[in-house]
Formats: structure tokens, C-alpha cells, sequence
């Protein structure tokens, strides 16, 4: 097939054909040789619009299934994984750069941890949960929370994590009773088709997965154009506040997850070496290119010396190179324009006044996406370093006074997604996490939260809106509704409410001596206020 088939033809096809034409199609490269890989048609506009039409159209037969049935076929996802975990992990590190070892560590294996865990606890989050009634005059008035599904859910996945990130959006998607559209990065189409076949391995009924490959500065428009339910998008501040804006027209409800510019504080009494090695990992992982990873780094002045020294140690070790080694560390970065972000930001803090401290080596004479790992000293809050999303293998690390200080400085950023605390006083190291205006916060650890299943996912200030993972990212995928059950309705000498015409002065003292009851002053204000409430609830049970 090439890239002049039907829309619908496309809808079911991928083309893995390097020699196919490359108008209206996504051209996939190895960031860490350059090589073509793959080549795929693109959507259009109109295909979303069919696609949001038909996925309306099987979503009452969808949520209708018994949720058993639904987990049956989401646990095909999981079998599909175990099948290929080696051929997926080669897929993630060819298209996106980062090594096999990252991508079976960060993203197969949290895949298949999070398939069992949302099979296994869907029911709970889906339970109807009964009310307790909140004043004993209206205990004939039963309530229960239902969540029930919002439709058709439209997800936006980014680059960085092209498989697990969109994979638990789709699992709770269609737990949750909901036909699911997604649309991955563009950037990473052989991993989106991936998912795709672990999808459609399953066997879903028509329609209720759909997967879309359009460019991200259409996706959005297109999606809320169609009139998606609820959208999920993963990616930068900037966009997402075009969305945001987009989605208000239509009040369309959004999960915004935005990135961050995350902080490590380190306390003196910290385990230097584990707090180095770890900030290694989060800072240097997958490049840089972690959302939650560790961009900045607060020392205590007392330990400042020691704990850069094993830093430097470190990263000056670390093996940089195509990721199809499994002894590989660091892989290459997944775009040339991401690159070009970060060195303006080294770039920025050097001219500020910054020192390069430690740095590992690249491979040489490559074509590919590779940048050395960076460790900077002599930085402030002037440098874009400490201020922006850099997104890549480097971390500024300053000295502090005290941990007043390094809260100040953690809290000092228009974003808030993850935060870590480093001490061996790991009640302290909570109460100052506490105080860090993150959305999450690890102690002794960092950016591994993602891959816990049972955790939310998300932020403060403009690192987003909403939560995905967990119960609570469970509940976005959901709309509460509450049903309220008068249980004496239904007996012959209830016939009305003392509240419902035609109104009489009798009523209105009803009211009032139903608040004279509960709070009024002395036992005697509380006994007449008693008595007007019976006359008038006397109405209940008379017809006039």
C-alpha cells in the first residue's frame, strides 16, 4: 500500500516501506545512526472525524461489556509484551534513541506492571460508592457515586516515552468503558505502530481502538475539532495551554502533563554515594529526556565537595553510545532540535558565569544524536539551565546554606512536577519534601515513580493539570454521577415532600425549626423548633 490508499485503508494499514513516497508520510530515523527505518501515511482531519464517529458509535456496546470481558481482552495486551519484550525494547531504542536496557527497564516492564495492575483493581475503582447520609431528617434519601465513562477519549503521546507513557492511558482508557483514539509522536511512529499491534492483538471489536498518525500541530485541533470527550496530552507548556484554550470553546475537559524543570535537594547527612549514583540515573537517563528527571541539584554546603567529586566520578564513567548494547548507559538524543535546546542552554549558563565540572565522552565521527553527559557548577537562577526545561543530559548543581534555602530555591520555577529529598532521616527528608510544591516527591529516589502503577501522575503550577496512573488517574477517565434513592418513595402513605406545593406558612416554620432543632440555643428552643418540623412533615403524609 503507499501513501495514496484510502482513508479508511489506512486506518488499518502501516507501511514499513523505506522506498515509499514521502509526501503525506512520516519519515523515521535512528537518532543514533541516521538511518531511515520506516516510512508511514499520515491522517487527515477528515480521517479523525471519522474516527471520532465511529468510535461514538461502539462505545454504548463497549461499555456495556462486563468488565471481566474487557479485562479479558486487556490482558492479551500483557501476554502480546511478554511474546516481543525483546523485539520492543530493540523497536523504543531504534526509533527513540534510548538504550534496550532503558527501554525494557522504563518502559516494557512498566507496560506489563501496569496491564496487572489496573485488571486487577479496575472493579474497585469502578465500585459504586454509597453516601452516608448527612442529616438524619433526609436519611430516606440514599446517594451512591457511579463513575461512568466520558466517551471517547483522545490521547496525545509524546517522544520520550513513546510506549509506556500511551500504553496505561489506553489500558485505563478502555477499562474505564471507553472507545480510545490515539495519536502518538510523530517522531516515534515504528514504537506507535508497535502499540498498535499489541492492541489489535487483542481482538477489540471495531472501532474501539483507533490509532491515528497526524503531525502534533495539527492533532490538537483536529481531536477537539471532532469532538473527543476528554483528551489526554503529554508535551510541552506552550501547547498545552493552546489546547487548554482550544478545549474552552467546546469545554472540552483536559489531563494536561507538561514537563518539568525538577529539583534533587541533598541533605548532610545523606548517603552521598547513593545520592550520587541517583542522580546519575534520574539526570542522565533516557539523555535527559525525562519529564521527571532530575534537572537541578541543591547541595548542603557541608557535603557540597564530597558529593560533586563521586558526581563527577560518575558521570565521567558513563558509556554514551548507540543504544543496541545492553552495556550501553546513555543513548542517543531522539531529535536534532532537542539537541539544539540543550546546548543553548550551556550555552547560556556559560556566558552567565558557569563552569563545565564533569563531563563523559561521545562517540566519535558519528552521524548520530549523541551529546555528552554535563554536570555544571557556578550556576544561579539567572541561567535558563536552572530556570527552563532544558531536556537533556545535563544538571546544574549549587551549593545551599541550609534546606530553607535549597525549598526556596526548589520552589523557585513557574513549573512543579516531581521533586527528590536525600537523607538518611527519612522523617525529615518527608517533612521537607512536604514543603516542595511538586506533584510528586521521592525520597531517596527520583523519576522511578512513573513506573508505579498504583501512583498519580502529575503536577503543580504549569507542569499541568489533572493526574494519570493510579486510582485518581483511573477516576480521569471517569465522571461521577450521583444517583439519589428516596427508599420510602414507594410506599402508599408517602405521597409527597413537605417542601413541594402548594406552600404554606406551616412549611416555611418547618424550615425554620428544622435549623432551630440543630442549632438552637437551650433544650426548650430545640423542643419548639422539633415541634414546628413534625407539623410540617406531617404534609408528607396527607394529600391535599
Amino acid at each position: 500500500m503507499n501513501t495514496q490508499a484510502s482513508s479508511a485503508a489506512r486506518n488499518l494499514t502501516l507501511v514499513r516501506d523505506k522506498d515509499a513516497p514521502k509526501k503525506d508520510a512520516t519519515v523515521c530515523t535512528n537518532p543514533a545512526t541516521g538511518d531511515v527505518i520506516a516510512i508511514y501515511p499520515t491522517h487527515t482531519i477528515e480521517d479523525v472525524k471519522t474516527a471520532v464517529q465511529n468510535a461514538r458509535q461502539a462505545q454504548p456496546a463497549w461499555q456495556a461489556l462486563p468488565l471481566k470481558k474487557k479485562i479479558a481482552y486487556v490482558k492479551k495486551f500483557a501476554e502480546y509484551i511478554q511474546k516481543n519484550s525483546a523485539k520492543l525494547a530493540e523497536i523504543i531504542s531504534q526509533d527513540n534513541g534510548k538504550t534496550v536496557f532503558d527501554a525494557m527497564f522504563a518502559e516494557v516492564g512498566p507496560a506489563t506492571l501496569a496491564t496487572s495492575y489496573y485488571c486487577k483493581n479496575a472493579a474497585k475503582f469502578l465500585a459504586d460508592r454509597k453516601l452516608k447520609a448527612g442529616n438524619i431528617m433526609l436519611m430516606n434519601k440514599r446517594s451512591r457515586i457511579v463513575r461512568v465513562p466520558y466517551g471517547v477519549v483522545g490521547i496525545i503521546s509524546p517522544w520520550n516515552y513513546p510506549f509506556a507513557i500511551p500504553f496505561s492511558e489506553v489500558v485505563m482508557g478502555l477499562l474505564a468503558g471507553n472507545t480510545v483514539i490515539l495519536k502518538a509522536a510523530s517522531e516515534t511512529q515504528v514504537v506507535g505502530h508497535a502499540l498498535k499491534e499489541c492492541v489489535e492483538y487483542a481482538g477489540l471489536p471495531e472501532h474501539v481502538f483507533t490509532y491515528i498518525n497526524m503531525p502534533g500541530s495539527k492533532a490538537g485541533d483536529a481531536f477537539i475539532d471532532a469532538g473527543v470527550d476528554k483528551l489526554f496530552f503529554t508535551g510541552s507548556v506552550p501547547i498545552g495551554k493552546y489546547l487548554m484554550k482550544k478545549a474552552s470553546e467546546r469545554l472540552t475537559p483536559l489531563v494536561l502533563e507538561l514537563g518539568g524543570n525538577d529539583a534533587m535537594i541533598v541533605c548532610d547527612d545523606a548517603d552521598l554515594y547513593r545520592a550520587a549514583c541517583g542522580a546519575v540515573w534520574a539526570g542522565m537517563q533516557n539523555a535527559g529526556q525525562s519529564c521527571g528527571g532530575v534537572e537541578r541539584i541543591y547541595v548542603d554546603k557541608k557535603v557540597y565537595p564530597e558529593f560533586l567529586s563521586i558526581l563527577k566520578q560518575r558521570v565521567e564513567n558513563l558509556r554514551v553510545g548507540d543504544g543496541k548494547q545492553v552495556t550501553t548507559d546513555i543513548g542517543a538524543m531522539t531529535t536534532r532540535k532537542q539537541m539544539m535546546t540543550v546546548q543553548e542552554h550551556i550555552d547560556d549558563a556559560l556566558a552567565k558565569g558557569a563552569k563545565i565540572f564533569a563531563q563523559s565522552q561521545c562517540p566519535q565521527n558519528s552521524k548520530g544524536n549523541f551529546m555528552p553527559c554535563t554536570v555544571l557548577t557556578n550556576v544561579d537562577h539567572a541561567m535558563l539551565v536552572m530556570k527552563d526545561e532544558t531536556f537533556g543530559p545535563v544538571v546544574g548543581v549549587m551549593p545551599v546554606e541550609n534546606m530553607d534555602e535549597a525549598i526556596a530555591l526548589a520552589n523557585d520555577s513557574n513549573l512543579g512536577l516531581t521533586c527528590s529529598v536525600w537523607s538518611k532521616n527519612r522523617k525529615k527528608a518527608v517533612q521537607i519534601g512536604r514543603r516542595v510544591i511538586a506533584g510528586a516527591v521521592m525520597i531517596n529516589d527520583h523519576l522511578m515513580c512513573h513506573g508505579l502503577a498504583e501512583t498519580p501522575w502529575g503536577g503543580f503550577k504549569e507542569s499541568g493539570i489533572g493526574r494519570t496512573h493510579g486510582d485518581i488517574g483511573f477516576a480521569e477517565m471517569t465522571q461521577p454521577q450521583v444517583i439519589v434513592d428516596d427508599i420510602l418513595s414507594t410506599m402508599p402513605f408517602v405521597r409527597r415532600n413537605f417542601w413541594w406545593q402548594p406552600f404554606e406558612k406551616m412549611q416555611y416554620d418547618g424550615m425554620k425549626g428544622l435549623i432551630d432543632l440543630f442549632h438552637g440555643k437551650g433544650f426548650w428552643e430545640r423542643f419548639v423548633g422539633l415541634n414546628k418540623l413534625g407539623h410540617a412533615f406531617y404534609r408528607t403524609f396527607v394529600t391535599k
